[in-house]
């Protein structure tokens, strides 16, 4: 059985911030291991069913966090380019402290030319910057000197996700990522990218893909979901779309889905 996983929606402006702690508090309740939230920091369009992150991720699991014990929190994905790594890993260090060691850093190269221009990054060289980034984040998680002290230090490993479907962000997970999480992949895609990913390198990645179920009939994204636990997904992770029909897709989908 893989882990069952909720995408939290963060995609409107007028959502009270304690929609989200009840929504992360049911996930929880109900057994998901893992909460993620979107990311984008100026993006050319209004928030929305494209555009998720209204709420800046990692400011907001640090509030989720304090309000739940158990359920892992993490980004997905956390548009790595467009930020400073060394800032980026001490607030991820930091969270992963104050929470009980339960963060996963997700993060991906970005895909909105114009949101890269509105901030002055370089669309063309995120490809490269996510992976230096990617260097420096490693490299002070493992204690690698990095010409000064980092704290805090971790006390238990934070995991690294890298999420996409590309040839570039899977030879990434394959060279950094301790996780990786595909979109919009059947059965045989999900076990197509796996099958490319393994062969970039021999170290041990968690696989996992996103789906979404924000309306009409649950039985094909359970079914889907089904299809992908046989092509060996190990985490599934679900969007359940607008916030305020979310928690009764999430109680239903946990339900469906665990029946068999």
């Amino acid at each position: 059985m893989p882990e069952l996983q909720v995408v939290l929606p963060d995609e409107s402006a007028t959502m009270p911030p304690e929609r989200l702690v009840e929504l992360a508090i049911a996930a929880e309740d109900l057994g998901y291991g893992t909460a993620w939230l979107p990311d984008h920091v100026l993006p050319p369009g209004e928030f929305g069913s494209t555009y998720g992150g209204v709420y800046e991720p990692l400011v907001t699991i640090g509030y989720l966090a304090a309000r739940t014990t158990r359920i892992r929190f993490g980004t997905s994905v956390l548009v790595l380019p467009l930020r400073n790594p060394y800032v980026v890993a001490k607030q991820a260090a930091t969270l992963h402290r104050l929470s009980g060691e339960r963060l996963v850093l997700g993060v991906g190269a970005g895909w909105a030319k114009a949101e890269f221009a509105a901030v002055g990054a370089v669309f063309e060289e995120r490809g490269r910057r996510t992976d230096e980034s990617l260097a420096v984040i490693r490299d002070l998680f493992e204690g690698r000197d990095r010409g000064g002290v980092f704290e805090p230090a971790l006390r238990a490993p934070l995991p690294l996700m890298i999420g996409g479907t590309t040839g570039p962000a899977l030879r990434r997970a394959a060279r950094y990522g301790d996780e990786w999480q595909g979109l919009g992949l059947d059965g045989a895609g999900f076990a197509a990218a796996v099958a490319r990913l393994r062969s970039y390198g021999d170290r041990p990645v968690r696989v996992g893909t996103r789906l979404d179920w924000s309306a009409g009939d649950p039985a094909p994204v359970v079914a889907m979901a089904h299809e992908l636990t046989a092509a060996g997904a190990e985490t599934l992770a679900v969007s359940f779309g607008d916030e305020k029909d979310a928690l009764d897709r999430m109680t239903q989908f946990h339900t469906l889905f665990t029946a068999g």
